[in-house]
């Protein structure tokens, strides 16, 4: 490894979206930039666009894009999503890692519009393979802090606000939900990960206080394609974790004995069948 993979360049990517639902979801907002690595940080404006349906009133309370304004505001939807991917796939060509919160969900989110629109998927786009240039700090905040506690009803313990927290990364709520804003939050957040996990196990922060797993840190200090298999794998473990809690007692009203949770990473494979 030439060097800690936190202190190298690094490609922060994020969506906004209409809804929570990969599957049904289409792009309203993307940001994709380059920052780190000793350059210049490339800080493009975000690409919006009109995703061609109705954005629910839920959705838009939470990023601020209601369907008037990305009708009036935004681009055609194939040429965005065209122009998103084609920006993804350079960073991975050169071999510059994504990261993001959550980034199997944006990732799966882009591949289900490329189809619904006829385009050529990233996996067409790309020289290779996703393997070693995907950083997730949703995958790893879960890792090494597995007991962390939600902060409230409405914030949860690993959604990006509370990890920023956790990692000493400023927040503002003002600005919070839009991609660049998020893209670049999770940036810091792995940047700090990162800055611990290559640190001696006692400087690093004890987070949840449950118990002391500074150790773990430890997993995240290995090259990126070490990482990556990590994630992978983390990211099974997490799934089969919370589908188990799903079709439990203990899952109260949210309870579904037939629950599936995919631990696909990082995308989930399309479905057969059509996109509309």
């Amino acid at each position: 490894m030439a060097g800690p993979w936190y202190l190298a360049r690094l490609a922060p990517f994020d969506l906004e979206t209409t809804g929570k639902d990969p599957e049904e979801a289409r792009i309203v907002e993307a940001y994709i930039g380059m920052v780190g690595g000793g350059l210049p940080q490339f800080d493009p404006p975000p690409i919006l666009v009109d995703p061609g349906v109705e954005v629910p009133d839920e959705v838009a309370e939470i990023h601020g894009y209601t369907t008037e304004f990305l009708r009036e505001h935004g681009g055609p939807a194939a040429e965005c999503v065209d122009a998103i991917a084609t920006r993804v796939a350079d960073a991975v060509n050169e071999k510059v890692p994504l990261v993001g919160q959550n980034i199997r969900y944006d990732l799966t989110v882009l591949d289900r519009d490329c189809r619904r629109h006829g385009l050529p998927s990233l996996a067409e786009r790309i020289d290779g393979t996703l393997d070693g240039l995907i950083i997730d700090t949703y995958v790893i905040s879960k890792h090494v802090d597995r007991w962390r506690p939600r902060v409230s009803e409405k914030q949860g313990a690993h959604v990006l606000k509370t990890t920023a927290q956790v990692f000493g990364v400023k927040w503002n709520d003002d600005d919070a939900h839009g991609a660049r804003y998020d893209a670049l939050i999770a940036a810091r957040v792995a940047w700090w990960m990162g800055r611990h996990a290559f640190a001696p196990v006692h400087q690093r922060p004890r987070l949840s206080g449950r118990r002391d797993e500074r150790h773990l840190f430890d997993h995240l200090a290995v090259d990126l394609h070490e990482l990556f298999a990590a994630q992978k794998r983390w990211a099974a473990e997490q799934a089969a974790s919370y589908e188990e809690y799903l079709r439990s007692p203990k899952a109260g009203e949210k309870r579904d004995p037939d629950a599936v949770v995919s631990g696909d990473w990082p995308l989930i494979p399309a479905p057969t069948g059509a996109l509309t």
